[in-house]
């Protein structure tokens, strides 16, 4: 049985102490937490940090967004680097046992990131979202060129829902990534564990 890798992004949206609680419950079925609280003082992002890890959320299974010095005093292993962050060759550079990953939108920025030195890649949006108003959507067809560019994995993002996540999963990528479709559901449990078993397959 394989399972693709299910990556959970917080929106930003919503209070420390609730977002704390909803990541305590849904995290056993998922594989990694980006926290992507651009509005936060890394002051606040710190204290949401040792909130999960006191709440039991693994420590190994958290990402930061951009702010590498908050992973750092954290103890935080993994980042996610937008295009307005440090670049990546520093970061590995700087902190090699760091595992970085970037976000790309074409298959150029692809092969530049993993030459540079990225670990695994965000590539999207794959469908149209609310979060992506009046842009098109780069599509299946655009997620198997940027597999195929790379050796490094692929993680797709971008209005994919459980119905919709066996097609991303088989043009090759290594697993998806949501926001609101979990974070903002009305039960983010039972939403969660769709996209676990959308995951799975034999």
């Amino acid at each position: 049985m394989k399972t693709g890798e299910l990556h959970l992004i917080s929106t930003g949206n919503q209070r420390t102490e609730e977002l704390a609680d909803i990541l305590s419950q849904i995290h056993p079925y998922i594989d990694f937490i980006h926290l992507r609280e651009k509005a936060r003082s890394a002051k606040d992002i710190y204290q949401l940090i040792q909130l999960l890890i006191d709440k039991k959320v693994p420590r190994s299974k958290i990402v930061m967004n951009d702010r590498i010095d908050v992973a750092m005093a954290a103890n935080i292993n993994s980042i996610q680097l937008a295009s307005n962050s440090l670049p990546v060759e520093l970061v590995k550079k700087t902190f090699p046992h760091v595992k970085a990953g970037c976000s790309i939108h074409s298959a150029e920025e692809a092969r530049l990131a993993e030459k540079n030195g990225a670990d695994f890649l965000f590539f999207g949006h794959i469908y149209p979202t609310q979060s992506k108003l009046g842009l098109s959507p780069r599509g299946i067809e655009h997620l198997r060129i940027i597999v195929e560019s790379v050796d490094i994995p692929v993680i797709a993002i971008g209005g994919i829902t459980p119905n919709l996540t066996p097609e991303v999963v088989k043009a090759g990528a290594k697993g998806i990534a949501v926001m609101s479709g979990v974070l903002e559901d009305a039960d983010p449990l039972k939403t969660v564990q769709s996209y676990r078993t959308s995951l799975t397959k034999e």
